[in-house]
């Protein structure tokens, strides 16, 4: 899919392109839509063809273009988000959900699109924050933890410049350590570590600090997620998050009237992989309650900790 600035994006869809209700899983900051793969293979073993279920590479990420440094910003993803909607699934119902960077640039649809609002049947927000991300520190030493955030970007992007994504997977020392110290949480599994790693190393330099920059110093949405009230909203994290804290899944709660927020304990801020059957089952309720009823779905507000 071309987006309005000419890049080609990776899509990925499964069931009828006219199907009643479509599915659109976002996907975080330096991963891919590979990151989602827990959830396509349970949306498909549950609703099979009853759903269109779509996933994407961001700009600048997996297999799509990329993106000039400028670009990358989630006013853009936003609007990605918006042609690719406008694109595959023009009509019907529609549920969102969006990991990180995926659940940002929702946030930036919904200020965009309003028209597109009124066809949200859901949206699920996974590990996300509305802003204040300036403040994050890793879980460290307030001043070691910002001096940390403010390096490793650029640092992964001087490796980017300077290595092979070849050079990097063979030795992704950096990498590693960033994934296991700040991305998981309790006992995570080598496999999604590994997935993780892979993504991470494939990001490009302009995505690494375009992205970077534009999430902790102008991403602020939280006086315009209201709108996403519309709709059931199922807000989760986990309770050791160190690069969106469980304080950030509460201001989104608090924002937007009637959503429900889910706190896991033990876990980090890859919850689509470290916490895949929780995350697919909040995906899955939203289907089964739009099905039911999807003209009006009651939302409530549940604090699971």
């Amino acid at each position: 899919m071309k987006t309005f600035d000419g890049l080609e994006l990776a899509v990925q869809r499964s069931g009828p392109a006219d199907a009643a209700l479509t599915v659109v899983l976002v996907h975080c900051w330096t991963g891919d839509h590979r990151i989602w793969h827990n959830q396509v293979a349970e949306l498909q073993w549950e609703f099979g063809r009853q759903v269109q279920l779509i996933t994407y590479d961001h700009r600048g990420h997996g297999a799509s273009d990329v993106a000039p440094r400028e670009t990358c910003t989630i006013d853009h993803v936003g609007a990605d988000l918006g042609r690719l909607i406008d694109r595959y699934a023009p009509t019907g119902s529609l549920i969102l959900a969006g990991h990180s960077l995926g659940g940002m640039a929702i946030m930036a649809l919904a200020e965009q699109r309003p028209d597109l609002l009124m066809r949200l049947a859901g949206t699920v927000l996974v590990s996300t924050s509305a802003g204040d991300l300036h403040e994050i520190n890793l879980g460290l030493p307030a001043a070691a933890g910002k001096r940390v955030q403010d390096v490793l970007p650029y640092a992964l992007a001087a490796r980017s410049r300077t290595l092979t994504p070849a050079a990097r997977r063979r030795s992704p020392i950096i990498e590693s350590q960033l994934v296991r110290r700040f991305l998981f949480g309790q006992e995570p599994r080598r496999d999604d570590m590994s997935l993780t790693i892979a993504t991470l190393v494939n990001t490009p330099a302009p995505s690494m600090t375009g992205f970077f920059e534009d999430i902790v110093r102008r991403h602020d949405r939280r006086d315009t997620i209201g709108g996403l009230a519309v709709a059931p909203v199922h807000v989760l994290v986990g309770d050791q998050d160190k690069l969106t804290p469980k304080r950030h899944a509460r201001r989104i709660v608090e924002a937007i009237n009637g959503a429900r927020l889910t706190v896991l304990p033990g876990a980090g801020h890859m919850l689509p992989l470290e916490r895949d059957a929780l995350v697919s089952e909040a995906i899955v309720e939203m289907v089964r309650a739009a099905h039911a009823a999807p003209a009006a779905v009651p939302a409530r507000l549940a604090i699971a900790q």
